[in-house]
């Protein structure tokens, strides 16, 4: 492989992208509050980082701004913002703990995965499976970060199946790319 061109890193794609990692601890610490007022922000600021995840990617692709950096940082930063709300989620008695092992093994073991490809020179790329899990759990952490039913519509009864529907998709998500990446490494050989 050859040196990598140089790029401008900090374009609108990529402030955005780092904009949703730093409402992180943000977000965990208005869940930590006793008021049910600072949850609703939080479900609402949640729900503006997953749709700043759709914009990053489509303004990229029109701005033709998209980068090495923002093709890492765009599925780090949905990592670091599903696993960190779900530890804090755990901690509330609002998710269960094996679904959260779960998800948050698949995303390393996954990560780790796309590491070793690309030290092959392979590229193993999200497929549907993918993307539905990464829709289901945004809507299973958005579900259970809401602290009350609205009206007749239990949200943590919901988010709870969300949640389990998401921990499946997640690990037959993460079967597939190891599948893939030894159908792409022996094929190599």
């Amino acid at each position: 492989m050859g040196p990598m061109k140089k790029e401008q890193v900090f374009n609108l794609p990529n402030l955005i992208t780092l904009l949703r990692v730093g409402s992180i601890p943000l977000l965990m610490g208005m869940l930590y509050l006793p008021d049910a007022g600072w949850h609703w922000v939080a479900a609402i600021l949640f729900f503006v980082a997953g749709l700043s995840d759709l914009a990053d990617g489509l303004l990229a692709r029109r701005m033709k701004k998209v980068t090495v950096l923002g093709q890492f940082l765009d599925p780090l930063a949905d990592k670091l913002l599903i696993a960190s709300i779900l530890v804090v989620l755990v901690a509330m008695g609002r998710a269960q703990a094996w679904a959260a092992v779960v998800i948050i093994c698949r995303e390393v073991a996954v990560t780790g995965l796309r590491a070793l490809a690309a030290t092959q020179g392979l590229a193993v790329p999200s497929d549907r499976w993918g993307k539905a899990k990464t829709a289901l759990q945004m809507l299973a952490v958005l579900l259970l970060i809401m602290p009350e039913p609205i009206g007749s519509f239990d949200v943590q009864y919901w988010g709870t199946i969300a949640l389990w529907l998401a921990t499946l998709v997640s690990f037959v998500s993460g079967l597939r790319y190891f599948v893939r990446f030894n159908r792409l490494y022996i094929g190599q050989s």
